[in-house]
């Protein structure tokens, strides 16, 4: 874990530092061994492949979008060029639903 993430994370109005501590805790849950680090002034993992963003009201939790079919995009908002993510508004986070997102970007990005 990076000490520039713990940072990022800690200066967060609430409810949104709860939500990234969450996100953040789930990203390694399910990829213990992820590199995290501060790109583009917010949390990134595995070299950008995934990040999260406290923003005025919500987090969003972004996606790379490398090797993702026609039909992977409807599971995700946004509508970037590189990344797409999903919006979370809240602390109970639909855990099966981000782990699930996590593994098929993994899975894309492997191909």
């Amino acid at each position: 874990m990076s000490n520039n993430v713990d940072e990022y994370i800690t200066n967060q109005a609430s409810p949104q530092k709860d939500i990234c501590q969450a996100l953040r805790e789930l990203i390694f849950k399910t990829f213990p061994g992820i590199k995290e680090e501060m790109k583009w002034g917010v949390p990134t993992y595995t070299g950008g492949n995934y990040y999260i963003v406290a923003l005025k009201d919500h987090v969003n939790l972004g996606f790379t979008i490398k090797g993702l079919t026609k039909e992977d995009f409807s599971l995700f908002d946004g509508g970037g060029n590189t990344m797409k993510h999903v919006r979370v508004d809240k602390v109970d986070i639909d855990e099966d639903r981000i782990i699930g997102l996590l593994k098929l970007i993994d899975k894309r990005v492997r191909v």
